[in-house]
């Protein structure tokens, strides 16, 4: 027979909404699409930023974003926070002007995923759409002018050019990354979009240890499928984006990474965004060159928002 073991009352939970959550995501090993690579000596990991309240790693810049304005007075009740997005920093900023009872107004490519759409528009936020074909860059633009026209009703942070996105990851993922591994890291890699997580991991890493090897990771052209990412050559060049502490960039298909999306799901159990397969093919490549070390990447959100386009298609 059972034992039954007493059940104490204390209370364990955190007396706190849902913004005390975002960060300390988990640190994942891959296992199934690495081992083809025959590397016993190379582990591959990748920070599961899906489990932010919000659903991706943009909810880190978000709130900092928000926070850092509040604090310096930028950011008040009578004005509308309205930036571009295409799709995740638009969640979070959504999500946490829900909770913080701030108006909010997002530009987005009309061709974003319809899962993104309704869910800022859940939350309560106002969606203004630019033309697909210009991407990122003809949201940010669109986004432009519309303050440009009002500007006395606006806070706008442009995520782009803000200091406190990168600031978000130099004071928690880099530190989450360097924690969780035990102080092993030796290769990061992240995808490039506002630059951001690249930025800000990155130089924390490096100044934990100037022998980490940092890596961005890019569409191989202009035109692309991968939504949220930039090929910086052909782009409007994000202010944050810094160069100095990259030791080299990792360039990447669209379907090639759209096929390791599908292999993560498949074969790690792990439904990831787009982006996401394109950072596991670059780990994968980077893993190929390399004969030990401990390679840590981001997977910047989760497959539920891409179920209705072409990468789950089928």
């Amino acid at each position: 027979m059972a034992t039954l073991t007493a059940v104490g009352c204390e209370t364990h939970f955190r007396e706190a909404g849902v913004l005390s959550e975002i960060g300390n995501t988990p640190l994942l090993r891959l296992d199934a699409v690495v081992r083809e690579l025959d590397k016993p000596g190379v582990e591959i990991y990748a920070k599961a930023e899906w489990f932010n309240p919000g659903g991706s790693v943009k909810d880190r810049a978000a709130l900092r974003i928000i926070e850092d304005a509040e604090r310096s007075g930028e950011l008040s009740k009578d004005l509308i926070l309205l930036d571009s997005t295409s799709g995740n920093t638009g969640i979070a900023y959504a999500m946490i002007c829900a909770v913080k009872g701030y108006r909010c107004e997002l530009v987005m490519p009309s061709n974003v995923s319809q899962e993104r759409v309704r869910t800022v528009r859940a939350y309560g936020a106002k969606v203004t759409f630019s033309d697909p074909l210009e991407g990122s860059d003809g949201a940010l633009l669109m986004a432009r002018e519309i303050y440009e026209n009002d500007p006395d009703i606006y806070y706008a942070p442009c995520q782009y050019d803000n200091d406190s996105n990168w600031r978000a990851h130099y004071d928690t993922t880099g530190v989450e990354i360097i924690k969780q591994t035990g102080c092993r890291v030796t290769h990061f890699l992240a995808s490039v979009g506002t630059s951001g997580t690249l930025v800000g991991t990155g130089r924390r890493l490096k100044d934990h240890d100037e022998r980490i090897r940092v890596y961005g990771v890019e569409p191989e052209s202009g035109f692309h499928g991968l939504e949220g990412m930039k090929h910086i050559e052909t782009a409007i060049t994000p202010g944050i984006y810094d160069t100095s502490g990259l030791d080299g960039t990792i360039f990447v298909p669209t379907e090639e990474s759209y096929d390791m999306s599908r292999r993560l799901a498949a074969e790690d159990g792990l439904l990831v965004g787009k982006s996401s397969g394109a950072a596991m093919l670059a780990a994968l490549r980077l893993a190929s060159q390399i004969d030990e070390g401990v390679i840590v990447t981001v997977f910047p959100d989760g497959g539920a928002r891409y179920l209705s386009t072409a990468l789950f298609d089928g």
